[in-house]
């Protein structure tokens, strides 16, 4: 049940990141998951450099990190594509 919640939560961050960066229509679920899901990782990253308790387990600390995350992923890929 673990790796099918994660990729649940993968999906779901990754989606909203995707809308709210206005690319929700080029992006398909697969994409979705590994935004979310390296967007976590990112999330966590930021989280630690500036001093946060990085937030684990599934709650909506978490669900923010991994978004704000996958933000910041599918901006840095947007300008390294000339978007």
């Amino acid at each position: 049940m673990g790796i099918i919640a994660w990729l649940v939560f993968g999906a779901l961050a990754g989606w909203v990141a995707s809308i709210l960066v206005g690319r929700n229509k080029e992006m398909g679920i697969v994409a979705n998951i590994v935004v979310g899901i390296i967007g976590a990782l990112i999330g966590g990253w930021i989280m630690s450099a500036l001093g946060g308790t990085p937030v684990t387990g599934f709650n909506l600390g978490s669900f923010v990190t991994a978004v704000v995350g996958a933000i910041v992923l599918l901006v840095v890929v947007g300008m390294v594509r000339g978007r």
